[in-house]
């Protein structure tokens, strides 16, 4: 059973602001502070419980570790930051794994619509706005939790519009 529509419309309130933080800390240092981190599971400690039937929820709570070790094996890899197998971790207990089918191209999109936006905010007039951004002098490393939390929080409001 995927997330409901309900559950969702419990979630959002609290994702949101979070993933604006996220989003925002990622691209002006290319960090994601823990205290994001620790508010998305304190979020999900507390609304999970009003959101999700109590199983559902404990089952929930398996997504963090697995996704917790997943990503620090990525990160041992180079292929992310610690901050972003963080998020990951942390944002894992709102996804239903049913719902991979819906979560993995909507990452994907997410992906290419943040860099797409990264590189033309980075070339365009807009860059003005905001020139002291870590991020617009990387040239190896992108801020992951930019389309993370953009995937985040896509996939709660289309759960809570859809379902």
């Amino acid at each position: 059973m995927g997330l409901t529509a309900s559950a969702a419309l419990w979630f959002l309130p609290a994702v949101v602001p979070i993933a604006i933080y996220v989003a925002w800390s990622d691209l002006r240092q290319m960090k994601i502070p823990n205290v994001a981190v620790y508010a998305l599971v304190i979020s999900f400690a507390v609304l999970g419980l009003i959101a999700l039937p109590f199983g559902q929820y404990l089952w929930h709570w398996l997504h963090l570790p697995v996704m917790l070790v997943i990503g620090f094996i990525l990160n041992m890899a180079r292929v992310l930051g610690a901050g972003d197998a963080k998020f990951t971790a942390a944002a894992a207990p709102f996804i239903a794994t049913t719902d991979l089918p819906l979560v993995l191209p909507l990452f994907a999109a997410c992906l290419l619509a943040g860099l797409v936006t990264h590189r033309l905010v980075k070339i365009s007039p807009l860059r003005r706005l905001v020139p002291h951004w870590q991020s617009w002098s990387e040239t190896r490393r992108f801020p992951m939790g930019f389309p993370l939390a953009m995937t985040l929080v896509f996939y709660l409001s289309l759960v809570a519009v859809y379902r």
